[in-house]
């Protein structure tokens, strides 16, 4: 489970209990329920980094939904290894994408979710008793009709023009560091890369891509790929993000130096 719910207020033991209400064997694990509020930049990139660990048939929902209620579609993925069931607005896409999609459902079947559904709670009301019934044994195309493809959201879109790569910050960790959307596969497309060129804002930097933090001086600016795959715009000991005044969501753009 991912969500922006907190524990302090009943919403997530009311998802539990649905869950176990339909599937008293299932495991439930927390991603986590800190998200910030109505972050799903910040929701997509928590599972896209948790979801590949855990075993094969999981079944993940994640809900961080500022439009419950709205004609926003909710979904049913099914990847080549896990399941996501959330809303149709980004928060699966990440996560889905790396693992391969291999179909996708709206969820329309009502047998599946509460007799009564509100309109402010669909994580309770359909999302939790949907992945409790997959968790039973339910088959995916049972919640709905198939759709062929969904679009890819902007923050995890990466744009190649020529020599280039076009990216944005997708998250900005506790220690500063900048993590981009741009994976070791769109690194590999620029060829043998040694140094980049990095075009942020009004700023350029010329990093080396090193293989560890520390293989920068104390306070010098690197590029790394990280352990989730993604590229850190990173300061060793240092804080990327406020040295070079970077928010989430600005634009990156690479060239091979």
């Amino acid at each position: 489970m991912t969500t922006d719910f907190g524990l302090k207020d009943p919403y997530v033991a009311e998802m539990k209990a649905v869950i176990l209400g339909i599937s008293p064997s299932a495991s439930i694990v927390d991603i986590t329920h800190d998200i910030d509020k109505f972050d799903v930049k910040m929701a997509a990139y928590t599972l896209a980094c948790a979801s590949p660990y855990f075993p094969r048939g999981t079944v993940h929902v994640a809900v961080v939904d500022p439009h419950v209620g709205t004609k926003r579609r909710p979904l049913l993925i099914q990847t080549q290894k896990e399941f996501y069931v959330g809303p149709d607005n980004g928060v699966l896409a990440l996560a889905a994408n790396n693992q391969g999609i291999e179909h996708v459902f709206e969820i329309t079947n009502r047998r599946l979710m509460l007799s009564a559904i509100s309109n402010t709670f669909h994580a309770r009301d359909i999302f939790a008793p949907v992945a409790a019934h997959l968790v039973g044994g339910t088959r995916p195309e049972e919640v709905g009709p198939e759709i062929r493809k969904i679009p890819t959201p902007g923050f995890a879109r990466v744009v190649r023009r020529k020599n280039m790569l076009i990216g944005a910050v997708l998250h900005i960790d506790g220690f500063g560091n900048m993590i981009t959307n741009f994976r070791q596969q769109e690194l590999d497309s620029l060829g043998t890369v040694e140094t980049l060129n990095v075009k942020m804002k009004n700023r350029k930097l010329r990093l080396k891509l090193r293989r560890a933090y520390a293989e920068a001086k104390n306070k010098e600016a690197l590029a790394i790929v990280g352990s989730h795959d993604f590229l850190e715009i990173s300061v060793n000991q240092g804080d990327a993000a406020a040295t070079f005044k970077a928010r989430r969501g600005d634009k990156i753009t690479l060239f091979k130096a």
